[in-house]
C-alpha cells in the first residue's frame, strides 16, 4: 500500500464491488501513515481495529487542508501542491500531490468515461480567475485537456469575449464537439454582452461553479436558465471538483452528478457531523480513493441530496462556511 504507483494502477479499472474493501485497506494505511489524520482519529478516541465497514470510517474536516500538510508517508515524495481559490484575505487549502502526471491522466480517464475521447473535442477554457493565480488544479486539468485534444483551436480565454465568440462561431459546423469549460461568473458575463448567438449544435457548455465575490450568489436554476437562453442549448453541464480531491464528478444537466468509480458520497447530519442522516439531504462526506497519497476521507462543507436514481445533487454551502471556488451554486 505504501507504493503509491502500484496503488494508482490498482484503481484504474476499479469495480464497484471492490470499493469498500479498498477503502478499508486505505483507511488502515492512512490511519497509520498520515500523521494529521492519525492525530485526529486519536483525538476522537476511535479504535481502528473496530472500523470494519465504511460507515465507521471517520472523515477529516476539510479545514485541515488549510492549516496542515495533509500527506501520507515520507514528505520527500511530494514535489508540489495545488492551492484553492478564495477571496482576498482567505487562507487557502493546499493539496500536495505525489505525481502530477498521474492526476492529469486520472482526470482524463474520468472525463472520457462520461464523454468519450478528449480528441473528439475542441476545448475552450474560460477560466479568468483561475488563470490569474498559481497552483489551480482546474487550470492544470484544462491545460491537459487542451493539449490532449490535439486541436489547434483549443485554448484558454481570459476576458477576450469577442475572440471567444468568434471561435465558437467558426467551430459551429465542425465534426468535433466544442467543450466550453467556464467558471460561472465568466459565463454569465459573456451572456450579458447582448450578442445574439445562433444555435451551435456541437456545443457543450460546462460550468465549474463559483462567483468568487464577482457577482451575487444565484440559485442554480436561474444561472442555468440564463446560460441555456444565451448559448441556445438544452442543458448546462457541470463539473464538481475541489482542490482537496483528485477525482471529479460530472453533471449532464439539472445539477445531477454521476460519481466516478473512485468516489463515494455519504450524507451526514448537519447538526451532528459525527452521525449519518436518514433524511433526504445532509452534509457531504466524500471518499476519494484517488487521495491515497493524502487523506481519502473528507468531511466537506457542502450540502447534498440523492434522487430516486441515486444521482447526487449539490444543494449549496452549509451556513457560515466560507465560499469556495468549486461548484457551489445555491439550490
Amino acid at each position: 500500500m505504501q507504493d503509491f504507483k502500484s496503488f494508482s494502477e490498482g484503481i484504474k479499472d476499479l469495480k464497484s464491488e471492490d470499493f469498500e474493501t479498498l477503502a478499508l485497506e486505505l483507511f488502515k494505511f492512512q490511519a497509520s501513515e498520515n500523521q494529521i489524520y492519525k492525530k485526529y482519529i486519536e483525538a476522537r478516541q476511535i479504535n481502528i481495529s473496530k472500523v470494519d465497514n465504511i460507515k465507521k470510517i471517520p472523515f477529516l474536516p476539510i479545514q485541515f487542508f488549510k492549516d496542515y500538510k495533509v500527506i501520507s508517508g515520507d514528505q520527500s515524495m511530494f514535489p508540489g501542491f495545488y492551492s484553492s481559490s478564495g477571496t482576498t484575505g482567505m487562507i487557502t487549502s493546499k493539496h500536495f500531490y505525489w505525481s502530477e502526471d498521474w492526476y492529469l491522466n486520472h482526470a482524463q480517464r474520468i472525463f472520457e468515461k462520461e464523454y468519450g475521447s478528449i480528441e473528439g473535442f475542441h476545448v475552450l477554457a474560460l477560466l479568468p480567475s483561475y488563470l490569474e493565480r498559481k497552483g489551480s488544479s482546474l487550470v492544470r486539468m484544462a491545460d491537459h485537456f487542451i493539449k490532449e485534444s490535439n486541436s489547434k483551436d483549443s485554448g484558454f480565454y481570459l476576458y477576450n469575449q469577442n475572440e471567444l465568440i468568434k471561435k465558437l462561431l467558426s467551430l459551429s459546423h465542425d465534426r468535433k464537439k466544442v467543450l466550453l469549460l467556464g467558471v460561472t461568473f465568466a459565463l454569465l458575463d459573456l451572456a450579458e454582452t447582448g450578442i445574439q448567438l445562433p444555435e451551435i449544435k456541437n456545443l457543450i457548455v460546462m460550468e465549474t461553479g463559483g462567483m468568487k465575490g464577482r457577482r451575487k450568489e444565484m440559485i442554480r436554476e436561474e444561472v442555468h436558465s440564463i446560460l441555456k437562453s444565451f448559448f441556445r442549448v438544452k442543458t448546462i453541464h457541470s463539473e464538481y471538483g475541489m482542490t482537496e480531491l483528485m477525482s471529479q464528478a460530472y453533471s449532464k444537466g439539472k445539477g445531477k452528478y454521476t460519481l466516478p468509480p473512485t468516489m463515494h458520497v455519504m450524507l451526514r447530519d448537519i447538526n451532528d457531523p459525527l452521525s449519518w442522516t436518514s433524511r433526504k439531504q445532509g452534509g457531504i462526506n466524500v471518499i476519494d480513493l484517488a487521495n491515497f497519497h493524502s487523506c481519502a476521507f473528507i468531511e466537506t462543507q457542502d450540502l447534498g441530496s440523492f434522487d430516486e436514481n441515486g444521482e447526487l445533487e449539490i444543494l449549496g454551502r452549509i451556513d457560515n462556511s466560507e465560499i469556495r471556488g468549486c461548484n457551489l451554486l445555491v439550490q
